[in-house]
């Protein structure tokens, strides 16, 4: 592990195919291979709804091919950015830093890499992994498992999954993808709502210290519907190489911030709520940081009783131990409970839990075990601490890593640090794949920094993809700003006064758009459905749709078609069947493909003319 980037390799033993099946003397079925060398237990739940295989010692390592029919298309995985079906490629299950760039063999990633960090990552390096899987002949199957694994498509007619245990335990669904993701959401828990005043527009990303205020109010003065403000530099800067970081110590920064408190209430006693920041480390360099360590509550070094510390590029810092009750309550309490919630802080991002290395000691537990699970005990945490000042669903937290059991407790995924550009594997049109492939999974509701974030060797934001990221973030859930890691370096959303009238008209479309939003919330809570959805879930019997990942569902009424390649002033629109009218010009079209215009204001979006929101549509165009 290189800051959060992981490459993982096995000294591996051929596979022995398990030929014979008997019973044993307690009922049990035993596979084994011809020759006896390899042996696994297989239990059935009552339904067949869980199997659960146990290999035999010595084994630590089950393979397990799942047969597909001809034309069975694959989806799962978690939060995927490069590809919505998995179809002919490996996707190993690990929590890491995505990386920059994401294609090996070209400049940015290669230049992210040349430090031997794998900084530059893959298609399949995501924050958000899951091994779960949907298929188009009508079954998904998810395992309860944690350790690293493999999801294998790679191979015609088969679905390999390779699991570094020797226990696999595996929940089967069968129905309609839309069932599926239905039944799916309900094994993972229940849906937070989203609060209302975050869909009245815009969270507006500014880490300007005290400057950041000005800026909002000509904002507002301009015209601009604006929900929150996020700071996330609420706890003060370090500048390093990389750019402009935060200065890891939970809590309020007078120096950056003067007269904060007051500041806060008076935004919301205009409707306008405060957000900062916070992730699950402490710098060693601030005054957390001995406070936790005087009380134990860092994982270890495997080699003495010290913490264990983690560079995080140019600087150091310890890994709270949520293995341990006290620690987690500690952070929970001590830190989210009384220096962010009680100080007036109405959301956050909360960042990172993909980092957990695997040469460190831990209060309880296998770190190789516990690294996949640490992105769900770090929302756990944020859950906890919400949920004892009895604001859950008022409160505004989002976060961009996971597994397993991150949807009950995380109401908002956000989908990373996408490259400030239009590049096809870490760039704008990565956003809609995560929030497509990461809503079949359990997670109601995914937004993206909108502009982008990660700025490094030359690669700045043009004014194009401000103004395209505009129109995507406005077809959200919540529609968030962020200056990026090198604000200094590029445009704003208030570097010019076209930017600036743009953002304006795109706020005040995000704000119009709550009544549908709020029904999409409604709906998510009840049947697990995402906002922004597939379109195979409505129109499973239309092959089309199978791998489209470039536009989506906004519910089951707007169909939304982001333009994500530079310099486009069309593109390319699917339209499943029924009826469709075009939001800006109100022209009917057919179902099928279409040429659509797509000038910089108005991205392709169709509405369902039925619908009992198309007033509401009809009105955007005005």
């Amino acid at each position: 592990m290189v800051r959060g980037n992981f490459r993982l390799s096995d000294h591996a033993v051929a596979a022995a195919p398990l030929s014979a099946c008997e019973m044993d003397a307690g009922g049990a079925v035993v596979l084994a291979s011809a020759d006896g060398s390899a042996r696994c237990t297989l239990a059935v739940a009552a339904g067949a709804s869980r199997v659960v295989i146990t290999a035999q010692p010595p084994h630590d390592r089950i393979t397990l091919d799942v047969a597909l029919g001809e034309g069975d298309v694959l989806w799962g995985g978690g939060e995927q950015m490069s590809y919505l079906a998995l179809n002919g490629r490996k996707f190993p299950i690990w929590t890491s830093e995505p990386g920059v760039g994401r294609e090996p063999g070209t400049p940015l990633t290669d230049q992210a890499s040349a430090d031997g960090s794998f900084a530059g990552g893959d298609y399949w390096t995501t924050n958000y992994p899951e091994p779960t899987v949907l298929c188009s002949a009508g079954w998904a199957l998810s395992l309860a498992n944690a350790d690293y694994c493999e999801l294998d498509a790679s191979l015609p007619g088969r679905l390999r999954v390779h699991v570094w245990s020797d226990k696999v335990v595996i929940d089967l669904f069968e129905g309609a993808p839309a069932d599926l993701v239905r039944q799916l959401a309900a094994r993972f828990g229940p849906r937070h709502a989203l609060p209302e005043w975050a869909l009245g527009g815009a969270v507006i990303g500014l880490k300007a210290g005290d400057a950041s205020f000005e800026r909002l109010e000509a904002l507002i003065d301009a015209g601009a519907a604006v929900s929150g403000l996020w700071c996330e530099d609420w706890v003060g800067i370090r500048q390093t190489s990389f750019g402009r970081r935060l200065f890891w110590d939970w809590q309020w920064n007078p120096a950056r911030y003067p007269d904060l408190p007051a500041r806060i209430a008076a935004l919301k006693a205009r409707g306008i709520r405060f957000l900062g920041y916070v992730n699950p480390y402490l710098a060693v360099d601030g005054p957390l940081y001995p406070e936790a360590a005087a009380k134990g509550y860092f994982a270890r070094r495997l080699d003495s009783d010290e913490p264990y510390l983690v560079d995080f590029g140019e600087f150091d810092a310890g890994v709270v131990d949520f293995t341990n009750p006290a620690a987690a309550d500690w952070f929970a309490e001590e830190v989210i409970g009384k220096r962010m919630l009680d100080f007036g802080l109405d959301g956050w991002m909360a960042d990172f839990g993909e980092y957990l290395p695997t040469n460190l000691r831990l209060h309880n537990g296998d770190p190789m075990q516990e690294h996949n699970r640490w992105p769900v005990r770090w929302a756990e945490v944020n859950a906890r601490a919400v949920a004892s000042r009895g604001r859950t669903g008022d409160v505004l937290w989002f976060m961009r890593a996971g597994h397993t059991g991150v949807q009950a407790h995380c109401p908002l995924l956000w989908a990373g640090d996408q490259s400030v550009d239009f590049s096809r594997h870490d760039g704008i049109g990565t956003v809609i794949t995560a929030a497509l492939s990461s809503g079949l999974v359990g997670n109601a509701f995914s937004h993206s920094d909108v502009g982008g974030y990660t700025s490094l060797f030359g690669n700045v934001r043009t004014e194009e993809l401000i103004h395209r990221w505009y129109e995507l973030g406005a077809f959200s859930p919540v529609f968030r700003t962020h200056e990026g890691n090198r604000p200094d370096d590029n445009l704003q959303i208030d570097s010019s006064p076209v930017l600036v009238e743009g953002f304006v008209r795109w706020s005040r479309v995000h704000a119009a758009l709550a009544p549908y939003v709020q029904h999409l919330v409604a709906e998510a809570r009840s049947s697990g459905l995402p906002a922004q959805r597939a379109l195979f879930l409505h129109y499973p019997d239309d092959p089309e749709t199978f791998t489209i990942q470039d536009q989506f569902l906004y519910g089951a009424d707007l169909m939304v078609a982001p333009v994500i390649e530079a310099g486009a002033t069309a593109r390319r629109v699917y339209l499943p069947q029924g009826e469709w009218r075009h939001l800006w010009s109100g022209e009917p079209h057919a179902p099928g493909w279409h040429d659509v215009p797509a000038p910089l204001g108005q991205p392709p979006v169709f509405y369902r003319p039925q619908s009992a929101f198309a007033p509401l549509f009809e009105g955007l165009a005005a």
